[in-house]
């Protein structure tokens, strides 16, 4: 059995949106059942909506007294039925686009803690479909993620200090650490409406500054705390200044020299963080695609989340590589391959799927085998 779980404040319609996106998937026999649970989180006219939905699905209302972020999600886990073995974490305005997850689900192996979904966001039908930005090989999204809840339970839930923003990496460091793993299934689509309604970006911006640290400070070996936290700020800094929101940026920097020796170390294994940076996917993959056709110089394109890990796995293998940026087409010309420089499942697909327009006849490689190109299609049809 499982159970829908997602946390909402003052976006009535957008819970409406998403529950009929769960009716519309229609019986959930295959998986022994289903039920809805919603956090509440102090909206300004409380959550009103049907105790069942027309499949049948039981609906609960938690009615929290404060905005509780990260903390919601886990008074739902704890409330529901003793049946359920996997929560579906969501936020109010996502939902599965079908049934494909029950599959993902019962296929999953024991060791599997959380299976990440396709996350897609609404798109032009005659437009290729773009993914939700965020994630890495281990580390999955909140909007859009099937947990083991005796995983879940076991580990103590999301750290409520996080309030929201990156509460899933430290999530995800926690079961890496305890020995399982976090996996990926393109079955399991799921539909993020992005509303923008209650979205401060400024504030975004402040807790990702903070929360992103914070797991670095808790996870990364003595040798790398440094110069990851370092690599975050620039990172954050670069958004910040690209969307007028440095002052978001200044605080969450004030935030996190205030709350530096708050984070008590528990340090990975040089294997576990290298999962979870998404390094040791990136040198498997690079392997992989040299094991199929050996090359010497590679062309990186689309750089985001991890870039640089990107890059090293490459020179780690003695390929010489180049960040190639738009308009740099002619360094991409002379490179055997193209690397797509992303290291986040959604945006890896979509940078494919440019790469292949871009590049017409050239070899497109990902860095973590976990996606295909195959898995970008031209259109798509929601």
């Amino acid at each position: 059995m499982i159970a829908y779980v997602f946390p909402t404040r003052d976006r009535h319609d957008d819970v409406r949106r998403t529950l009929m996106a769960i009716e519309a998937i229609g019986s959930h026999a295959a998986v022994g059942g289903a039920e809805v649970i919603i956090a509440d989180n102090a909206s300004a006219i409380p959550l009103d909506v049907p105790g069942a939905l027309r499949t049948g699905l039981p609906v609960r209302v938690l009615e929290r007294k404060t905005n509780e972020a990260a903390a919601a999600r886990n008074a739902c886990v704890r409330a529901a039925s003793s049946p359920v073995e996997w929560i579906v974490m969501l936020d109010d305005d996502s939902a599965p686009l079908d049934p494909g997850f029950f599959d993902a689900i019962r296929d999953a192996e024991p060791d599997v803690a959380a299976i990440q979904a396709q996350i897609l966001l609404p798109h032009d039908r005659n437009q290729p479909p773009r993914h939700e930005s965020g994630g890495l090989p281990e580390v999955f999204i909140g909007c859009g993620v099937a947990i083991r809840r005796r995983v879940f339970e076991e580990l103590g839930g999301y750290d409520a200090t996080f309030d929201y923003y990156a509460e899933e990496y430290d999530l995800a460091a926690r079961m890496i650490a305890a020995g399982y793993r976090i996996g990926y299934d393109p079955r399991f689509r799921v539909m993020h409406r992005k509303v923008a309604a209650n979205r401060d970006f400024g504030r975004i911006v402040r807790r990702l500054v903070r929360n992103n640290a914070w797991v670095q400070m808790r996870y990364a070996p003595a040798a790398n705390v440094l110069g990851d936290v370092w690599e975050t700020l620039s990172r954050y800094a670069a958004i910040a200044w690209k969307e007028r929101v440095l002052r978001g940026y200044a605080r969450g920097v004030l935030d996190l020299l205030a709350t530096v020796t708050d984070q008590e170390r528990a340090p990975l294994t040089r294997d576990h963080y290298d999962r979870l940076t998404g390094l040791s996917h990136a040198r498997d993959a690079i392997a992989h695609a040299m094991a199929e056709k050996t090359f010497a110089s590679a062309a990186v394109v689309g750089a985001g989340k991890n870039a640089r890990l990107v890059l090293r796995a490459l020179q780690e293998r003695g390929v010489a590589s180049r960040m190639v940026r738009p308009g740099q087409e002619d360094v991409a010309a002379r490179a055997d391959v193209i690397v797509v420089g992303t290291l986040s499942p959604g945006p890896m697909m979509d940078a494919a799927a440019d790469a292949r327009l871009r590049y017409p006849g050239k070899r497109i490689v990902l860095a973590w085998t976990g996606v295909s190109v195959a898995a970008t299609p031209k259109r798509f049809a929601a």
